[in-house]
């Protein structure tokens, strides 16, 4: 063993027993042998007569590197040699005939067969036809030497295909051209004598070597896309092929290789015509029993993706051509194939490249405008329906992990969610061409779940729910009203059937859904409204063991008393009595974990029982009592823990915050049943109550001034009884806004102009003497908290830190907004205020003129416009705001309606800068009509000299500005700004 086979074996030494130092250097030897000039003899040398596998690796793989990086720099007579040198290895032939001693790689393992193969294609690459014209014709007499030489010619052929022809990889242009060229030049000098050897081999090694003939069929397989089909489609070899597939002695490795010819042929790329009488001539008919053998055999499977396939080639003739041209051949041949494509879709594993969804939209789809369907084509829609059932089943594999949803179950339930989308677009498809067949599928699905014993499996009753749950999508409202006989079978059956396997998650939700799905139902037939609420209310609904579940039917419950509301009157003692251990369940502190956040918590019952008692149609007396038995427990749970909270440490009284949240959470939901007319005006007694709660709500304020979660929850109610009691909520919002700015953080401070926003839109005016109290409070914190320029934005910005001032900027912005469209701007004059006017002003401007949020700028625009027309009213009078007049003239009329604009990042292409730069033209219109000539002579006497306007441009501009056409301003002024932006040309740096 020489130094280089040495450091060979140390270089690829994984063991981890080399020293590292030592494989560094053995490394760095064999990189400077790879970049001696004579590399090539040195490992042509050593694939001669060196055993070890590493070393004739290492030699291939750096032949191969030196072929692709150096092949055109190599002298004539050296690529002569590795041309000679490398065939000859791959022919089983010395390179020197006088060697006797010579290594054999074709005797070796299958990665030096293969990594052999990619040097001979790399030669082929650069020297086939020009330079190596006889490659392919030289190989043909050595396959007489047997298998060894057959085998390798077959690992060259698949690697030329992987190499350079094939498609499934990406190619650049150079590779397509080369391997166009190659295929050329086979085509025209050794395809059909490839396709003889083929022939001649599978036929003589048959039987005595099976695994030899598979693997030159998976070569012959690749070429057929791009050689003439004829070489393959004739009697011998056709007959051949199919004789290796029906004869039941033989390897499956073999009949399935042989189905994968017979697709390859199927697939070709051809014109219909020739295409169908191809696909006719094959008579497929012979492989349809093979199908039925075990489903999980490499020859079922082989067969099954033969079938879809020549079944996908069929549908597209039958697509293509007329009755004329064979489209009644084509039927026949689809009517002949689909009953065993409809068994592989349901028995066998079909190949990933064949869509089943696809396919039977297609098919589904040659059926849309028929008048009446046939016999065969009803007969076809029974075994697709059959085929979506079978599909959109969960794997029982998985029936644990979907039923107590853990990680495993997570995700499966979201792969099918995803999958079944297809599946039931085709449902409702072959609902419209077929829909007495579909609802009779339907309909003996869900007959057979409901009747089904205590051994039935879940996954099956689950889907025939779903497939229920699916038929109420296609039905209009009228009819899911009216109720069609099949509704008036089903609706009832459904409400009134318990399934053995109800304790499962899957079936419980689905089982829930439908009866959702089909309330109209219910509403139009009375009858069937206590099954429904049984429905709703028991073991299968609310009260299902699963929290889940139990969750998702108080909302679906609540949806549904939506929809029922005073029919529900003669039932509510019914229902109030079957929900009290879920109500009191609710706000038990034990009841409270993470699961029960999000928008099913299980407070929809609340809001369900809310809607009931809150009709109208309930006396007054009995509306008192139902709402005091559920108000005055929940207060007083309120009323001890404060007291408790109060005698008690911090750390103690923590234990009392899970158990206020779940009641202000409770009386917050019911409070959403009662409209602001029935407790204000019909029934004031009702609104006390509320008004009272709210009173002993607002102490929790007091009493947890600091806790965050604790203050959302308070807010949030603030925010329904402003709905709710409107202005009689007036006395209680001074205690309330006072407690709610005792905290500045910027989180906090949003949800707080949440509920000024609320307050103003609500009651405009009204409010303002509350405003004028918390304005100047609450602007000088937020300057104090937001820098003086933007926000921090790019890469290392999308902190939370930083999302929530930038969520606090927005929201202030909004704000100040709302109070100037509102009679408010008033407020920002209170001499109270008046330490805030100049920081707003300079904030705004800032905003209008720079911010990345197109609409944050439109908002401030309108707030300067608004503020134009509340506060100029006089143009030749006093000031009312001394300096504001100079103010808009100079610095946002210039700022923003001119220099904003003429900057390159401000894109017309923009929808919603677009409408920006209609509020700003608007702007301009508004202050020419406050101050005239005063705004003419700072805006385009000195404005526009700046940007080097021209004066006839600056003329048109007073003459469009002075009409009363504000779309006609619009437009000039946008073509003025465009040509302004293309006379500087860059040169102008604006603001």
């Amino acid at each position: 063993m020489d130094d280089l086979e040495k450091a060979i074996l140390i270089s690829f030494d994984e063991s981890g027993a080399v020293d590292s130092v030592l494989k560094s250097q053995a490394v760095a030897f064999v990189q400077q042998i790879k970049e001696t000039p004579s590399v090539c003899s040195i490992c042509i040398e050593k694939l001669c007569f060196c055993k070890l596998v590493q070393v004739q690796f290492w030699c291939l793989q750096c032949l191969h590197e030196v072929l692709r990086a150096k092949y055109l720099s190599l002298m004539p007579e050296e690529k002569s040699f590795i041309r000679k040198s490398v065939f000859g290895m791959a022919c089983y032939e010395s390179v020197n005939a006088n060697d006797t001693n010579w290594v054999k790689l074709l005797d070796g393992p299958a990665f030096i067969k293969n990594k052999l193969a990619q040097v001979v294609v790399t030669l082929i690459y650069f020297e086939y036809p020009l330079i190596w014209p006889s490659v392919f014709v030289d190989f043909l007499p050595n396959l007489s030497k047997g298998a060894v030489v057959i085998d390798m010619f077959s690992r060259v052929l698949n690697a030329l295909d992987d190499e350079l022809i094939s498609l499934d990889y990406p190619r650049t242009g150079d590779e397509l051209a080369v391997a166009g060229r190659i295929k050329d030049a086979m085509r025209g000098q050794c395809v059909p004598q490839i396709v003889g050897a083929w022939y001649d081999i599978v036929l003589m090694y048959r039987n005595s070597d099976p695994e030899l003939c598979a693997s030159v069929l998976d070569s012959m397989r690749r070429y057929i896309s791009w050689i003439d089909i004829g070489l393959i489609v004739n009697d011998a070899f056709t007959q051949l092929l199919f004789e290796l597939m029906l004869v039941d002695g033989l390897p499956d490795q073999l009949r399935a290789a042989a189905a994968g010819v017979v697709l390859a042929v199927v697939s070709k790329r051809m014109d219909p015509k020739p295409k169908l009488a191809l696909l006719q001539s094959l008579h497929m008919n012979r492989l349809f029993r093979l199908v039925a053998r075990d489903g999980d055999s490499e020859l079922v499977s082989s067969v099954a993706s033969l079938l879809t396939g020549y079944a996908t080639e069929v549908l597209e003739c039958a697509n293509s051509l007329s009755l004329e041209d064979g489209k009644g051949v084509s039927g026949e041949l689809l009517n002949e194939v689909l009953p065993s494509v409809f068994y592989v879709m349901q028995n066998c594993e079909v190949d990933s490249a064949f869509s089943i969804v696809q396919f039977l939209s297609v098919y589904v789809g040659t059926m849309k405008g028929l008048p009446t369907l046939t016999e065969t084509q009803l007969l076809h829609v029974g075994h697709i329906l059959e085929v979506i059932r079978a599909h959109i089943q969960f794997d029982p594999m998985y029936r644990s992990n979907l039923d107590v949803l853990d990680k495993i179950g997570r995700e499966e339930e979201d792969r099918m969610v995803e999958f079944r989308k297809d599946l039931f677009v085709l449902l409702r498809n072959i609902g419209r061409v077929a829909p007495d067949v579909t609802q009779m599928f339907i309909r003996n699905s869900l007959a057979s779940a409901v009747s089904s014993s205590e051994d039935r499996n879940v996954e099956e009753v689950e889907a025939a729910l779903s497939l229920f749950y699916e038929l109420g999508e296609s039905l209009s409202d009228d009819a899911m009203r009216n109720g069609s006989s099949l509704l008036g079978e089903l609706v009832p059956m459904l409400l009134s059937t318990k399934f053995p396997c109800h304790s499962n998650r899957l079936v419980a939700l689905v089982y829930l859904d439908a009866i959702n799905r089909y309330m109209k139902f219910v509403l139009e037939n009375t009858q069937y409204i206590p099954m429904a609420l049984c429905a709703f209310l028991d073991e299968r609904g609310i009260h299902h063991p699963n929290a889940n579940v139990s969750r998702r039917a108080s909302y679906l419950f609540m949806r549904g008393v939506k929809l029922l509301k005073a029919k529900l009157v003669p039932y509510i003692e019914t229902i109030l009595q079957s929900l009290q251990d879920t109500v009191a369940q609710f706000t038990k502190m034990d009841s409270v974990s993470k699961e029960l956040s999000g928008s099913e918590d299980g407070s929809h019952v609340f809001e369900a029982i809310g809607l009931l008692i809150g009709m109208e149609d309930v006396p007054l007396e009995k509306q008192s009592d139902y709402l005091s038995a559920l108000l005055t427990p929940l207060c007083q749970q309120v009323e001890v823990a404060l007291l408790n909270a109060k005698s008690q440490n911090p750390e103690g009284s923590l234990a009392h915050i899970g158990n206020i949240q779940q009641i202000i959470v409770a009386i917050n939901a019911l409070s959403k049943g009662f409209s602001q007319k029935l407790v204000t005006t019909s029934r004031p007694a009702i609104g006390l109550m509320f008004k009272q709660t709210l009173d002993i709500l607002l102490e929790i304020l007091v009493v947890f001034p600091r806790v965050e979660s604790l203050r959302c929850k308070v807010t949030s109610f603030i925010h329904r009884m402003v709905e709710t009691l409107g202005t009689s909520v007036f006395p209680y919002l001074p205690k309330a806004l006072e407690h709610l700015l005792t905290e500045s953080e910027p989180k906090e401070l949003v949800g707080f102009l949440l509920l000024l926003n609320q307050l103003i839109c609500k009651f405009g005016v009204g409010v303002h003497d509350i405003l004028e109290e918390v304005y100047p409070v609450i602007a000088n914190r937020v300057f104090n908290i937001l820098p003086k320029n933007d926000i921090l934005s790019g890469p290392g910005s999308c902190t939370e830190e930083i999302r929530e001032l930038q969520e606090l900027q927005r929201t202030f912005f909004t704000f100040l907004n709302v109070i100037a469209t509102h009679n408010l701007s008033s407020v920002f004059l209170s001499p109270k205020s008046s330490g805030c006017l100049e920081l707003m002003m300079q904030f705004l401007l800032h905003a209008c003129c720079n911010h990345k949020d197109i609409l944050i700028r439109k908002a401030c625009v309108q707030i300067f416009v608004r503020l134009i027309k509340d506060w100029c009213t006089d143009p030749n009078g006093e000031e009312k705001v001394p300096g504001f007049r100079s103010f808009i003239v100079e610095a946002f009329a210039t700022n923003c309606c001119l220099f904003s604009v003429l900057d390159k990042s401000f894109e017309f292409r923009d929808a919603n800068t677009l409408v920006l730069f209609g509020e700003i033209v608007m702007a301009q219109k508004v202050m020419y009509e406050k101050f005239g000539n005063f705004f003419l002579l700072h805006f385009v006497s000195k404005g526009f000299p700046n940007i080097h306007c021209p004066q006839d441009l600056a003329e048109q501009y007073c003459q469009k500005l002075q009409e009363n056409d504000i779309k006609a301003l619009k437009s000039f002024y946008q073509s003025l700004i465009e040509k302004l932006r293309l006379q500087q040309n860059g040169s102008l740096v604006f603001r």
